[in-house]
């Protein structure tokens, strides 16, 4: 197996870089939180990897960390999901936001993901929800409270993608009171 890759970026798609490796261009499949800003042609890249063996193909996947790419291993574990799903999930939620879907139960947040549908999200906190909580609580779990998931729901519904919205959540001062209004406002003034 090929456990990382360290490389030269020569070109990249919406979700995908060819790597230079050693004078070989691997073409590696990655979620979208690769592309936070330093990821440009002719840059450095060093993506923790994950190769799926099929009949008729061999398919790199890069992750920026460690921790995406176990959690990639253990969604494509899940029957019905497939590597393509298990990166759209890690695409547009972050580990966190996840977990605390798995931990309250929340289909709805997981089938916010393009290609899961709800009884796919259902099948995911049935098989990874010990799994991947360690049996905690959501009040105990790191990351997204009920209100942020609110907030999500609302800004989604707004038309903004649910990293967009997790980014923005994550920029409202941690002692803005609980009120989705005035949470709402701020967040809203992250996109302007």
């Amino acid at each position: 197996m090929i456990a990382s890759v360290r490389g030269i970026i020569l070109s990249h798609t919406q979700d995908t870089l060819v790597v230079e490796v050693g004078g070989v261009g691997l073409l590696v499949q990655v979620p979208a939180t690769v592309f936070d800003g330093s990821v440009g042609i002719g840059r450095t890249i060093h993506l923790h990897t994950y190769l799926a063996v099929r009949e008729d193909a061999l398919t790199l996947y890069g992750f920026p960390s460690e921790e995406e790419r176990k959690l990639f291993e253990t969604l494509i574990g899940v029957p019905g999901v497939g590597p393509k799903m298990a990166l759209s999930v890690l695409s547009h939620l972050s580990a966190d936001m996840f977990r605390s879907a798995l931990a309250s139960e929340d289909p709805a947040l997981l089938s916010r993901v393009p290609g899961v549908g709800k009884k796919t999200a259902e099948k995911m906190i049935v098989f990874l929800k010990d799994k991947l909580t360690g049996g905690l609580p959501v009040s105990q779990l790191v990351g997204v409270t009920a209100l942020d998931t609110e907030l999500i729901a609302a800004l989604t519904a707004l038309g903004y993608s649910l990293v967009e919205s997790q980014a923005a959540i994550q920029s409202i001062p941690k002692d803005t009171p609980a009120d989705i209004e005035q949470r709402l406002l701020i967040a809203l003034r992250y996109f302007s």
